[in-house]
């Protein structure tokens, strides 16, 4: 039986590791088919023409056979090329690029597709590489937001999770992974008005357009949301902390 063939599809590398002496394992984000496992035969030689394009945080499309019935756990890279790429970020945005796709590799199963996260994964991707920092802060928090909903992870932030009672504009909240939004306490990092929360909630419902209407939202509260998202996302990543975060953390510290 000939292998199924994947052609052309948009895709960034989110993580690799060796398979042999000159082939790799990638992880890669799809828009299509979500994460998948590619193995790249022969790519760590100097003479393979995959070497200089097969680059993380940047946009490739790449073609693939699919192992056995389709269902195997690694496929075999056929082709890659790139898609209009940008420069590399650099610095923190780059370390941010590399929480991304941690975030990416912890939270995503295989083979199950999101083609809007990916959009908006894409985007932030290429402002990591043009923008300041300060830009970035809303535009990422904008991102652990939708990935939590789009993973079915994100609570209501229109109710107090517990009661189910509507938000009171001018009262603060704040959302904790084992109890989703709950009125805020003296000892609680950052906290939301229960009306910053709704726009928050509004903004996600804008469908194609909750990208910018979210990091719009964000704009106003994202010190303050920060540690809360941050927060959710390591109950859900589990153990052992994002490594990308404990980095961030170790360079504060010199």
């Amino acid at each position: 039986m000939a292998a199924k063939r994947v052609g052309e599809e948009p895709a960034y590398i989110l993580h690799r590791y060796d398979w042999s002496e000159s082939s790799l394992i990638l992880e890669v984000f799809t828009r299509h088919r979500g994460r998948v496992a590619l193995l790249a035969k022969g790519v760590k030689r100097h003479t393979s023409n995959f070497r200089p394009v097969l680059l993380a945080l940047q946009p490739l499309k790449v073609t693939y056979t699919l192992s056995g019935d389709g269902n195997a756990d690694i496929h075999v890279l056929k082709g890659a090329e790139g898609a209009g790429g940008h420069i590399m970020p650099m610095g923190n945005n780059l370390l941010t690029g590399m929480y991304l796709n941690e975030l990416l590799m912890r939270l995503l199963a295989r083979d199950d597709p999101y083609a809007y996260l990916f959009d908006v994964y894409g985007a932030v991707v290429k402002l990591l590489a043009t923008q300041q920092e300060e830009v970035i802060e809303p535009v990422l928090r904008a991102f652990e937001l939708i990935l939590l909903r789009e993973l079915g992870l994100l609570p209501s932030l229109e109710l107090e999770t517990q009661t189910l009672q509507a938000l009171e504009p001018r009262k603060a909240y704040v959302l904790v992974a084992e109890m989703g939004l709950r009125p805020a306490l003296e000892s609680d990092r950052g906290s939301l008005t229960g009306q910053q929360w709704g726009r928050l909630h509004q903004a996600l419902q804008q469908g194609d357009a909750a990208y910018p209407a979210t990091v719009r939202a964000c704009a106003v509260v994202a010190s303050a949301l920060k540690p809360q998202l941050r927060h959710l996302l390591q109950y859900h990543c589990g153990s052992p902390m994002l490594r990308t975060r404990q980095l961030l953390m170790d360079l504060q510290t010199l």
